[in-house]
């Protein structure tokens, strides 16, 4: 292993003067270690830096960091929230091959499933996690492949001095719970930037600026670490990342797709010795746009370290020696957020953002517990009741349109939709194309509704089962895809192809005639006339009462429940009522049905309290790490 870095390594050091680095000899190059990697890691916060060119920002360390760095302007965390988000990185692989794109959804993982500090264990590494692990998995497999993950982690805690070493260390000061606590501000709030899309008011303001003050507090963290590298002589063999764990804690910064939830800043030092494994495009103090994604960062990991890379991972390394092409897109997914169910596909060339809604008729913003704990979403919703919003403001509280198109340079707070634009359309058409086919290549397991998944893979891990089930996963994302079309049109053709869907032997042909066939319901982008809506209604009542599928069954009640006779709507109300309690099909299921009471309870004027005042909150059974969710929709729903 050591002899790949004697070819790979070049001499020098970034903290030595030029005198003394004229003074090493070639002959030292043979005596070269591999290089230690350390990360810096600081939750909820995207490129609001003064090295990013943020004049509110106060951020000395990692400003100065970055004058010795390459600064990415185009890293995507892949998710817009923190358990997918590290899903993916500690993997390797899109959360979404691995069915672990939801919000804590403890999925089962392969025995010999090869994470990324595992690999380089294997190269010879010391790996520690300094702490924060919250994967989407369930077991210990994934935090036990480090030597250490704990509070106490730290490179210095290796037993020989000159082992390599591989350490993270996680910063939570800039958490979004620590936006909403007490705090006296040090950042003035009313020189607060608030992007267009939020109302701007003292609370909103107040709320940036303490999340500005709390990036100071990481930037302080991080130069803590960075001075323990200085302190044991270890600047000048040690490769740095900094990077953000998604977007910023704000509402519509974290957990949604746009470019907002998704763009982080991200710091790439390598010191002089080791140049050859940094990019091609290294500069120390440079810039590079160069798209990089979360996927890619434990295979450069892997590459920078000189070991094997395990044939699981899809990510791209961008630097060492197994450094690849420079990609064409980045890729970002949003699934259920806690106890919201939801599913959004994205994408970036690094110029336009193009984003995909496959539950269009849900608000964006609908009810979640953790995310109304911040003053912000509380302000935001209460001017929106009162009417007290422009459009854009308002946009977040509304039903979603099926597609989004934005042009960064022109409109960096996305709010500008290009899709209706004839200007852009070529572009739509090709981010779209993009899109549909790297959910076919990666086995996007988002086609499945989550319980179904759960109830199709049984014991297997969702990545296994997907692979070995003989599912046509080109077939299934082009019906994801065709029928949610029915949200802006449902044609006879469309109707005619629904209808066979909603006869098909697969759950998941089902499931998705239903939603195309819901879609066109609820669409206020059309009224389906009476024929059209007889047709409809009738291929939904059967799969109501009687699929094989709660889920399909839950999905097909949605329909009868809005647009159905007033028997039908009795039907309806009472399938989602039995399928709301977790003791009949399960969490997930449960959680579905309450998200399609709550969706329709005020419109429909339906008083559920009393239906749902006796239902259990927990389960006998409760998926991991999720058990919390039937919880909250309950105890809102009961508020009402």
């Amino acid at each position: 292993m050591l002899k790949s870095w004697i070819a790979a390594a070049w001499v020098g050091c970034w903290f030595l003067s030029p005198a003394l680095l004229a003074g090493v000899s070639a002959a030292d190059s043979d005596t070269l270690p591999p290089p230690n990697i350390l990360w810096l890691t600081s939750e909820d916060n995207g490129p609001q830096l003064g090295c990013y060119g943020d004049d509110y920002a106060d951020t000395p360390n990692l400003d100065k960091l970055a004058t010795h760095s390459l600064r990415y302007t185009k890293c995507w965390s892949n998710a817009p929230v923190c358990a997918p988000a590290r899903t993916t990185l500690i993997s390797g692989m899109y959360a979404t091959s691995l069915g672990g794109e939801h919000m804590r959804s403890g999925v089962r993982m392969p025995l010999d499933f090869e994470y990324y500090p595992t690999a380089l264990r294997k190269a010879g590494y010391y790996c520690t996690n300094n702490s924060k692990t919250d994967y989407n998995f369930a077991g210990q497999a994934a935090v036990k492949s480090w030597n250490e993950s704990s509070g106490k982690a730290h490179f210095r805690n290796r037993e020989k001095k000159d082992q390599p070493f591989f350490a993270v260390f996680n910063f939570t000061i800039s958490h979004e719970s620590k936006i909403r606590n007490e705090h006296k501000l040090v950042h003035d709030p009313d020189q607060a930037p608030v992007p267009a899309y939020q109302p701007n008011v003292p609370k909103v303001r107040r709320d940036w600026a303490q999340y500005y003050d709390r990036l100071t507090e990481m930037d302080a963290q991080c130069g803590k670490i960075l001075r323990h590298l200085e302190e044991d002589g270890l600047s000048d063999s040690t490769i740095v990342f900094y990077y953000g764990d998604h977007g910023s804690g704000m509402p519509r910064s974290k957990r949604w797709p746009y470019n907002s939830g998704l763009h982080v800043p991200f710091l790439l030092h390598v010191p002089e010795k080791y140049k050859q494994l940094a990019p091609a495009d290294y500069q120390a103090g440079g810039i590079t746009d160069r798209l990089v994604s979360f996927v890619d960062m434990g295979p450069t990991a892997i590459s920078l370290a000189g070991a094997k890379l395990p044939t699981t991972m899809q990510g791209v390394p961008f630097a060492g020696p197994l450094n690849g092409e420079s990609k064409e897109y980045l890729f970002g997914y949003r699934g259920r957020m806690d106890e919201r169910v939801d599913m959004v596909r994205s994408c970036t060339d690094g110029r336009y953002v193009y984003i995909r809604h496959f539950h269009p008729e849900r608000i964006y913003f609908a009810y979640i517990d953790y995310m109304f704990q911040t003053p912000t979403t509380l302000v935001w919703k209460k001017m929106f009741d009162d009417g007290e919003l422009n459009e854009i403001q308002s946009k977040v509280w509304q039903v979603k349109p099926l597609e989004e198109l934005f042009d960064l340079e022109a409109d960096p707070d996305e709010i500008n939709n290009l899709v209706s634009d004839p200007a852009h359309a070529q572009q739509l058409d090709t981010m779209r194309g993009a899109v549909r086919q790297w959910m076919k290549t990666t086995t996007d397991l988002g086609v499945i509704p989550e319980a179904e998944m759960h109830r199709m893979a049984g014991k297997q891990p969702p990545f296994q089962w997907a692979r070995s089930s003989g599912l046509d996963w080109n077939h299934l994302v082009e019906i994801a895809w065709d029928t949610t079309t029915s949200w802006n049109d449902l044609d006879t053709a469309k109707l005619q192809e629904l209808q066979t869907l909603c006869a098909s032997k697969s759950s998941l042909d089902r499931y998705w005639g239903v939603r195309g066939l819901t879609l066109a319901i609820l669409s206020p982008n059309q009224k389906l006339d009476a024929d059209k809506l007889a047709v409809a209604l009738e291929s939904l009542e059967p799969i109501a009462r009687k699929d094989e599928s709660p889920i399909v069954r839950a999905a097909a009640s949605e329909g009868l429940l809005v647009a159905g006779s007033d028997s039908q709507r009795t039907q309806a109300k009472q399938i989602l009522i039995q399928l709301a309690d977790v003791n009949q099909e399960g969490h997930f299921v449960a959680m579905t049905a309450l998200n399609l009471i709550d969706n329709h309870r005020q419109a429909l004027d339906w008083n559920v309290q009393p239906l749902l005042k006796n239902l259990p909150t927990k389960g006998n059974d409760p998926p991991v790490r999720a058990e919390k969710y039937v919880f909250n929709l309950l105890q809102y729903l009961l508020a009402q």
